[in-house]
């Protein structure tokens, strides 16, 4: 049988473990509290989990700067986690941009506040691929090509 997404039997145990965390511990601790509940869980159900990676992220070929991703599942999904009344759309572009800059495809966007929240993001390398080869609107306008 197919999966219907990209690593979707990975992304199901990694979301049925926050929602078992989420019964267990509630809502009002910090994330570093949840991060360190979902990696014991993750472990125990068989999962290779990988705790703040730095990742480095780059501009024009110089390295800008690094991020820490809260999780790495099998080295093929990032989670990231928050404890905040509500996700938003600057949680979603902040898992977006870490997805940007790594070969990594999926990413879950899991919110421990005052109920359970998540949100599952790809960004496929095939795309990114393009982005990095592809001229800007400006370049293509101003190209005599």
């Amino acid at each position: 049988m197919e999966e219907k997404f990209k690593y979707g039997k990975f992304t199901d145990i990694i979301i049925g473990t926050f929602y078992e965390v989420y019964n267990e511990l509630g809502f009002g601790f910090l994330e570093s509290v949840y991060e360190e509940a979902m990696l014991i869980a993750l472990r125990e159900k068989g999962l290779k989990v990988e705790q703040q990676i730095p990742i480095a992220v780059w501009f024009r070929g110089s390295k800008i700067g690094n991020f820490e991703a809260d999780l790495i599942v099998e080295n093929v999904i990032i989670i990231e986690l928050k404890a905040v009344r509500a996700l938003d759309e600057a949680h979603q572009a902040q898992l977006l941009n870490y997805l940007r800059a790594t070969e990594i495809e999926v990413g879950l966007l899991l919110n421990f506040g005052h109920r359970p929240e998540f949100k599952r993001l790809a960004f496929d390398n095939q795309r990114k691929k393009q982005h990095q080869n592809s001229k800007s609107l400006i370049e293509n306008l101003l190209s005599e090509d």
